[in-house]
């Protein structure tokens, strides 16, 4: 793809490709995810009130995706529940299974809850400035959520 002069002399570049285009799209959604994963995590767990192992959590992913699929994968959740736990905002614990495997089962700590009330102002804060340069709406209030 060359570039080409474009409208007021700016380079533009060539149209890119269909295959471009899903490439650059994966790669948006891998990002985005990449920094929102931990803090999925923590919600989840804090609103089960007790403790979850990895495929428990993954299901509730995957129901509050409203039938679209989560957008996280169910492997990419272990690492990030890894060092959650090593930064001491989860603990987990091993259980034997009478089914397989055994299951490490993860629980919320109060600094986890503390992090996971910080995390969400950020969120908000960050979400309202994206719909307000992206779409013109008006920020929310991260305290009102109005």
């Amino acid at each position: 793809m060359q570039p080409h002069d474009g409208i007021d002399g700016f380079e533009t570049p060539a149209p890119a490709e269909s295959a471009d285009l899903e490439a650059l799209v994966r790669k948006f959604q891998k990002e985005l995810n990449s920094g929102l994963i931990a803090l999925v995590l923590l919600a989840v767990l804090d609103r089960a009130g007790d403790e979850l192992y990895g495929y428990q959590i993954a299901k509730q992913l995957q129901g509050a995706a409203d039938g679209e699929g989560a957008p996280v994968k169910q492997g990419a959740l272990y690492p990030v529940l890894r060092t959650l736990s090593a930064q001491g905002l989860l603990t987990s614990r091993v259980v034997p299974s009478v089914a397989g495997p055994p299951r490490r089962y993860y629980r919320i700590t109060e600094l986890g809850r503390a992090t996971l009330a910080r995390w969400l102002g950020i969120w908000r804060r960050t979400r309202g400035f994206v719909e307000q340069t992206t779409e013109g709406v008006a920020p929310i209030d991260p305290r009102t959520e109005k």
